[in-house]
């Protein structure tokens, strides 16, 4: 009998409905259905591959892609600490294990009555309020013993998730400095009505005037971005917001989404209009679940208004709306072709390019691929002009840089700065005192020691995307650099062997150096890995997983050697200590049995 005809139907056939029976909504689907099955059985992979008219390996490859997809029982309540260094720092290890005891489980293994799973994750957004973890993707904030010991007996007692405490879901926004984005009020509308004023080319021209540049981290013009998309040939546009924020330390966006939706969504509006658009897509990252209803809300209440949908303010033609689209938990994603990899139902691998986006993206079709922090500025330029935007900040950086600071500080949250602000000074501001060294920029970014606290956040000197992590005078940041290539090994998607191998023997050398094996061998080795990943890597992933160690081995050298025990190489693997079962099942432990004996 079809599967498409047999009683699992009645879980799936509303969400295939729902989404139209389209094959590049398969994130969605999956998504929807482990939200109602707990997992993935193997049972509904085959019934979405006949539904959908894929093959079956097609849907398991993307459910293997993404880290938050299970096609086996994960238990009721799925945990994962979220594990970024701050949340180290913030004392998640000791946290982790004490749930992990009081379950009596290792980490990453399921309860024999199914009932839950507890395993790590990578940054989840909220190093100003962590440490966190989520709980069946919905995020829970300021972990202590005492929250852990509560959450422990809601499990135990099979609570549901809309029955605990408010408490635990809270997020704050942690704004501590505002600058032209945080503190000019908009009116719904307000900023699209003036687009509308200037016109297409109007708005454009006013884009390039104020020399914008994206804020997502490459920097890249905006108004030449949105030209180029404008003048691409064929009749469909799409416009894409990337909220996808999985860079270690950022959480500027997650401020944004909460409590400046509107100007996001308008400021998508308003590129629609510009290049010629009737579709907008936001990708927002899966760690950020639990504001899917209220943003879904702020569409419907925008489109009634007439600033979504057709014939928008009255302006005949004039059509655009926005949906959006669920990560489930794939870094890469946040660079702009596997972002829309994942769009179109597929696993999120960075395509080769050319072509680009703006020519050949979403479907194949011209797209532009903006940042969420650039897509809420747009509105202050449709706002306040192209001249004025270009005289705040510096030449080659106007206008102003919201950060992410998180770390050993007073005082983490959101920081908005004109381009230019040192970084003594955001350090000032921050409570940041005895800062021995400051990660600008996430994993992916650049590690500055004590004496180059004087340099300034801009194009032209340190770019960033938003992270600002500070570390104090108690670090070690051998553990740092540690942490941040365990994180690029496990978010490779695998595409290329340099990043697939080389993160992975990366991290084997850091690991033998933090057990006490290191020699200069190691040392020589992590040089000449750094090289390879940086200039044969496909992708921004790859090409910066080496410059935490990079970084961290030339300005905080003493870190590594004191863990330098040996002079000449030492094997990492310990093949007499391998043998230690053969010899418990031989009932032998004499010097004999042992390697490197005279028998």
């Amino acid at each position: 009998m079809s599967l498409v005809n047999s009683s699992a139907g009645g879980v799936l056939e509303p969400i295939l409905e729902r989404y139209s029976r389209n094959p590049h909504y398969l994130m969605q689907i999956l998504r929807e259905t482990q939200e109602h099955l707990d997992f993935i059985p193997q049972w509904a992979v085959g019934y979405l591959a006949e539904a959908l008219a894929l093959e079956r390996t097609q849907v398991q490859a993307v459910i293997d892609f993404y880290a938050f997809f299970y096609d086996s029982p994960h238990g009721k309540y799925r945990i994962l600490f979220s594990d970024n260094v701050t949340d180290r720092m913030q004392g998640n290890a000791a946290l982790l294990s004490r749930m992990l005891s009081k379950f009596g489980l290792a980490q990453g293994q399921v309860s024999g009555d199914g009932l839950v799973s507890i395993d790590t994750t990578s940054c989840t957004g909220m190093c100003d309020q962590g440490p966190a973890l989520l709980v069946n993707s919905y995020t829970v904030t300021r972990l202590s013993s005492q929250r852990i010991d509560q959450i422990c007996e809601l499990i135990k007692g099979q609570t549901p998730l809309k029955e605990w405490p408010a408490e635990f879901f809270r997020v704050e926004d942690n704004i501590r400095c505002k600058d032209v984005l945080l503190s000019t009020e908009m009116v719904n509308g307000q900023a699209l009505k003036r687009a509308v004023e200037l016109g297409p080319q109007g708005m454009l021209a006013e884009m390039k005037a104020s020399n914008f540049r994206g804020r997502g981290g490459a920097g890249f013009t905006t108004g030449v971005k949105w030209e180029v998309c404008k003048n691409a040939p064929g009749e469909m546009r799409y416009v894409v917001c990337n909220a996808d924020e999985g860079e270690p330390g950022t959480f500027k966006d997650r401020v944004l989404l909460s409590s400046f939706s509107d100007r996001i969504f308008e400021g998508m509006t308003i590129a629609g209009y510009v290049i010629g658009a009737s579709k907008g897509l936001v990708y927002l990252r899966g760690e950020y679940r639990y504001m899917l209803e209220k943003l879904q809300a702020t569409l419907e209440a925008r489109r009634k208004t007439n600033l979504l949908g057709k014939d928008i303010l009255g302006q005949k033609g004039f059509d655009f709306d926005i949906e959006i689209h669920m990560g489930a938990g794939a870094y890469v994603c946040g660079e702009e072709t596997a972002l829309i990899e994942s769009l179109e139902g597929k696993p999120g691998r960075p395509r080769i390019r050319p072509p680009f986006p703006v020519t050949n993206g979403y479907l194949g079709k011209p797209t532009v691929v903006n940042n969420v922090e650039t897509l809420a500025k747009a509105t202050l330029i449709a706002q306040k002009g192209g001249t004025w935007y270009q005289s705040l900040g510096m030449k080659l950086s106007t206008g102003t840089k919201l950060l992410s600071v998180s770390g050993d500080c007073d005082r983490p949250g959101i920081y908005e700065y004109p381009f230019g602000v040192r970084i003594a000074q955001i350090l000032e501001d921050c409570g940041a005192r005895n800062a021995m060294a400051v990660q600008v920029g996430g994993a992916a970014g650049t590690c500055l020691a004590r004496h180059e606290f004087g340099r300034k956040i801009a194009f032209e000197d340190i770019s960033t995307s938003g992270s600002f992590m500070v570390f104090g005078n108690n670090r070690d940041m051998f553990e740092v650099a540690r942490n941040f290539v365990h994180f690029f090994k496990h978010e490779s998607c695998g595409f290329c062997t340099p990043c697939r191998a080389g993160t992975t023997l990366m991290c084997d050398l850091l690991d033998k150096i933090a057990n006490g094996k290191g020699t200069d061998y190691e040392m020589n080795e992590l040089s000449r890995l750094y090289q390879l990943l940086s200039t044969a890597s496909h992708c921004g992933l790859g090409q910066s997983a080496g410059r935490p160690v990079n970084d961290t081995l030339q300005k905080f050298r003493p870190s590594y050697d004191r863990r330098l025990k040996q002079k000449d190489f030492v094997p990492a693997f310990d093949l007499d200590a391998a043998l230690a079962p053969a010899r418990e099942i031989m009932e032998r432990d004499d010097i004999g049995a042992h390697l490197g004996t005279d028998l």
